[in-house]
């Protein structure tokens, strides 16, 4: 029995520890971005609504201005148009997309422009009444931060998506104070990976934010909440709330794209629609005023039952109708709040008609529940709603309900309202991943012992004439000297010398010709997608597989009909049924042994 030793279970990088380091200052940096943004927000929200030049923390549901309150989130989206225009177009949306776009399309490269912009545009939209929180905005912002970084230092596209996320992550854990949903949904989102190389870097910006975090915002949960331990009867009411808030993300997510669309065939410029937009979130706001802003006190008002379900009924209608006007007229604002306030308030509704648990239970189940259908990111929405309130009761009624949610919207929707912009810019994102087979797989498992080489000492005329005649059995040899590879020779190589047949080249050792080029080799313990990588790089077929690269001895080889051999086993895996047991009623079963059937 041998013992592997470079065989492990996770890739080594040498530089992880100075990427973490620079994953760690991000941090830090996000966490004073979001007290930024959110002081921006507090100031025009004062401004616009209150005329008062003030950091204080105060709701637009509370201004005086009657009717003139329908103009103030017109005034701005006008303003927000401009500076998207003459600004930077980067700042429309709500922030997720465009960090997926940046990493997986753009190489991790963010401007200036958009860490600057981005949280000031969304502080006048915010402040203005903008139905949208700030998470968003803040996870673009730290993106962009991160990235800015990342291209001051010499690294790598995917040590720079690391930094980018990194600031992503920690930006979201700085607003909500839940490190643990960030680093999920930066792995459900954003990384497109599970690797220590990025993961780690990432949860270590977040747990920072996490610690900076109470020095700007204070400790605690932002929703502390307390709910009994559900009896068997609430797995129905779970079945139950995660059908229904699957079909309200699914509805909204439809609703929201229509209406893009909608705003697409308007003859006017799109500077002008997110103040046509705020047309109708004044509107809203006018008729049902806490439906206007960020709203995290009416989040814990749902969450705790301090809102009658009839108005918990208007907030839900209101909010979503601005909310999806608004985000589609390309305004800058943040998902995942209006989502907790849509999903808080479906929850109040059922939480008088749906059995087991106590009625403080469905508006937290079904917020969840809607944030993970909408997003696509299960596993996120239940530590996050466990982050916002850290109820550990509601735990498991969280992971029924969210994951039917999912389920739920997996089918009726091709994708979520995270791909499906990005989708209409031309890009598709396949969102499953797992190890890819070449990543789990060796050279040494695949590579060929039988060995067929040619002496280097040999001139070009004896090799064509003894290897590549009539009687040629492959396509390409390792040339070698005393076992050591020197390089490969096929045909075409030592053709290259036979055009003139007065040639001296003729004449000439192999191992001259071949002389000054270091050989292409590939390792024993290299994984196959690094070799497979390396023959498309360098346009091979094969590669001499050595011992080490100092004295190349070689000891096989790998060519790309082998590198096939891990992903038809995946693929048999994937697609191939088996029946390994037969059930049989009758009484003479006995005599008919279990078959294996396949097909």
């Amino acid at each position: 029995m041998t013992h592997d030793t470079h065989k492990r279970d996770f890739s080594t990088n040498a530089r992880l520890p100075g990427i973490s380091v620079l994953a760690a200052a991000i941090g830090a940096l996000s966490t004073l971005a979001a007290f930024v943004l959110l002081s921006l927000i507090h100031l025009f929200t004062n401004l616009f609504f209150f005329g008062a030049f003030s950091f204080a923390d105060h709701s637009p549901a509370q201004n005086t201005l009657g009717a003139w309150v329908i103009l103030i989130p017109v005034a701005g989206g006008l303003v927000v148009g401009l500076i998207a225009r003459y600004g930077s177009d980067k700042i429309r949306g709500h922030g997720i997309p465009e960090a997926i776009e940046a990493i997986l399309f753009g190489k991790s490269r963010m401007s200036p422009k958009v860490a600057i912009l981005k949280p000031l545009s969304s502080g006048i939209v915010i402040g203005s009444g903008g139905p949208f929180g700030a998470e968003g905005p803040i996870i673009m912002t730290g993106g962009a931060i991160g990235s800015l970084i990342a291209q001051f230092v010499k690294v790598t596209s995917g040590e720079r998506k690391t930094l980018l996320v990194a600031g992503a992550a920690a930006g979201m854990t700085a607003v909500f104070g839940t490190p643990v949903a960030a680093v999920l949904l930066a792995v459900e989102l954003l990384l497109f990976e599970w690797r220590p190389r990025s993961f780690l870097p990432v949860a270590l910006a977040c747990a920072v934010a996490g610690f900076a975090r109470a020095i700007f915002f204070g400790a605690g949960p932002l929703f502390p909440l307390e709910t009994v331990t559900p009896d068997a009867m609430s797995l129905v009411s779970c079945v139950i709330a995660g059908l229904l808030s699957g079909a309200l993300a699914s509805g909204l997510s439809a609703a929201l794209y229509k209406t893009e669309d909608l705003f697409g065939k308007l003859p006017i410029h799109w500077m002008w629609w997110p103040a046509i937009g705020g047309l109708v979130v004044g509107i809203g706001g006018f008729i049902e005023p806490r439906a206007l802003g960020v709203g995290y006190d009416v989040i814990g008002d749902l969450l705790h039952q301090h809102i009658l379900v009839g108005i918990a009924v208007s907030i839900l209608i209101v909010k979503a109708i601005i909310w999806v006007v608004a985000l589609g007229s390309g305004t800058s604002g943040g998902v995942l709040a209006p989502l907790l306030m849509l999903g808080a308030g479906l929850g109040v509704v059922l939480s008088h008609v749906l059995p087991g648990g106590e009625p403080a239970l469905w508006p937290l189940v079904c917020m969840a529940a809607t944030l993970g259908a909408t997003l696509g990111a299960p596993l996120t929405a239940i530590v996050f709603a466990f982050g916002l309130t850290h109820d550990s009761n509601a735990l498991l009624p969280l992971l029924a309900a969210t994951l039917v949610a999912h389920g739920f919207a997996t089918v009726v929707m091709r994708r979520s309202i995270m791909t499906e912009k990005i989708a209409r810019r031309g890009y598709h994102i396949y969102r499953e991943y797992s190890v890819d087979p070449l990543e789990r797989h060796y050279v040494e498992e695949v590579m060929s012992r039988s060995l067929a080489t040619i002496d280097a000492n040999l001139s070009v005329r004896e090799a064509l004439a003894t290897y590549f005649g009539t009687t040629q059995k492959h396509r390409a040899y390792p040339a070698v000297i005393d076992g050591a590879v020197v390089g490969m020779v096929d045909r075409a190589t030592l053709e290259r010398f036979s055009d003139d047949p007065a040639s001296q080249s003729l004449d000439a050792r192999i191992a001259d010709l071949l002389k000054g080029t270091a050989p292409i080799v590939a390792l024993v313990d290299e994984t196959c997608r690094l070799v497979a990588s390396r023959l498309a790089v360098h346009g091979l077929e094969r590669l001499p597989v050595v011992a080490d690269r100092e004295s190349l001895r070689l000891i096989g080889l790998v060519a790309r009909s082998d590198l096939v051999k891990p992903s038809l086993a995946h693929f048999e895996e994937e697609h191939k049924r088996e029946q390994f047991r037969r059930v049989s009623f009758s009484r003479d079963s006995k005599r008919f042994p279990p078959v294996r059937r396949a097909g």
